[in-house]
């Protein structure tokens, strides 16, 4: 069995902070200077800016989410709007659904190992000519 191949055009966000994609990765093989084993991205889908942030654990994750959340929003003075991740635990768990929620981001979520998702996430990319300060 093969797979056809994509066909359609991928949404691309029309502003920034519209579509966060995200992805968390560990533990690494080394551990890195000050014990952290994992990373989560946030990457804007509009600008390719992307922030990197390392944890110890994975259960970091929605600490990580609201420290970039929030500033990227008083940076931009624009609220995020949907999150793209994969199916990841970090990103079902309840806390972090229940603070999507609240703060009225909508979820999205991929494949586990969706192609478009894991390159840009890990293939930085340079489309747009200005830095996310400058838009």
């Amino acid at each position: 069995m093969t797979k056809r191949p994509f066909t359609g055009k991928g949404y691309r966000a029309k502003e920034p902070l519209e579509l966060i994609h995200s992805d968390l990765c560990g533990p690494m093989n080394v551990k890195a200077r000050g014990g952290f084993e994992y990373f989560i991205s946030f990457i804007d889908d509009y600008s390719r800016y992307g922030y990197l942030y390392l944890m110890e654990h994975k259960s970091e994750a929605l600490d990580k989410f609201k420290e970039y959340k929030a500033e990227v929003e008083n940076l931009l003075s624009k609220k995020i709007k949907i999150l793209q991740s994969d199916r990841g635990g970090e990103y079902m768990d309840l806390r972090f659904q229940d603070y999507m929620i609240k703060h009225g981001i909508e979820s999205q979520l991929s494949a586990p190992v969706e192609t478009t998702v894991h390159i840009l996430n890990n293939v930085p990319s340079k489309s747009v000519s200005e830095t996310p300060f400058e838009l």
